[in-house]
């Protein structure tokens, strides 16, 4: 489909394959978090440290409009549910494919939870945003997770598993934790026709987080989806230019972080 490529292109480069996408719904999920207060600034800052995209939720999108300054993929996020609820992994769909065209999005995502009580109705919905997705020409992340009792969050299985379904489903690109060993990890991504892209997860350090995106990438990942590893920085543009210099020019987590603080 010539619409998807289209706008695949606007936030995959076209040299490396690759992609820095930085979510920003958090929002929705936790309220009022550190380093998204003020999002039009976070997500200037997050554009001239040289991403590819960002992820909204599609009342945020006209705050990250700025009419100025270097230009980024916008990906609207389909999915939603609150802390406030006794299972935050219960996602529901609180946007449209279509609403995401008016919008002017470059993608649209989902969030899927393998192994959650309600998985089932995940897919189902699933099915239904890959479907007018595909009426409309709109690439499809799905940030896909094993999440559930009893699960390991990063065995190579339950990953690997991710991935397939997603796949199945019709995924354009994917979102789905890293295993922590590039061995697993590649044998995940060379089993995949589409992009993998591993996920931020939780706060650490510059080196840390650089050292395992490097070697997801090494591993043949197709890049990253880091949200507060990246706006929860204290110069979060540094950050990002780090991260895109791992990402896209193969850099060592030691030069980028020397030649980007």
């Amino acid at each position: 489909m010539i619409g998807k490529e289209i706008r695949i292109e606007r936030i995959v480069d076209r040299n490396t394959g690759r992609a820095v996408i930085v979510p920003m719904d958090h929002g929705f999920t936790l309220g009022q978090i550190e380093g998204l207060q003020d999002m039009t600034q976070v997500i200037s800052d997050v554009s001239e440290g040289g991403a590819n995209a960002i992820v909204l939720h599609k009342g945020i999108v006209k705050r990250g409009h700025r009419r100025r300054g270097r230009d980024i993929g916008l990906i609207v996020h389909l999915s939603g549910s609150t802390s406030l609820n006794p299972d935050p992994n219960d996602k529901v769909l609180v946007c449209t494919v279509e609403e995401a065209v008016a919008l002017g999005a470059d993608a649209v995502s989902i969030h899927i939870n393998l192994g959650a009580p309600n998985e089932s109705k995940m897919l189902e919905d699933a099915a239904v945003v890959v479907k007018d997705c595909n009426r409309w020409g709109m690439p499809l992340l799905v940030m896909i997770y094993p999440r559930g009792k009893g699960i390991d969050p990063v065995s190579p299985q339950s990953v690997g598993h991710c991935v397939r379904v997603a796949e199945e489903l019709g995924a354009d690109l994917i979102k789905t934790n890293y295993t922590g060993d590039p061995v697993s990890f590649s044998k995940i991504v060379k089993a995949c026709s589409v992009p993998v892209f591993i996920a931020g997860g939780e706060k650490a350090g510059d080196h840390e987080t650089l050292a395992a995106i490097r070697d997801s990438v090494n591993a043949g990942g197709a890049g990253v989806c880091v949200g507060r590893n990246a706006f929860q920085r204290k110069n979060t543009t540094a950050f990002v230019k780090a991260l895109c210099h791992v990402v896209h020019d193969g850099w060592d987590p030691e030069r980028a972080l020397a030649e980007c603080s």
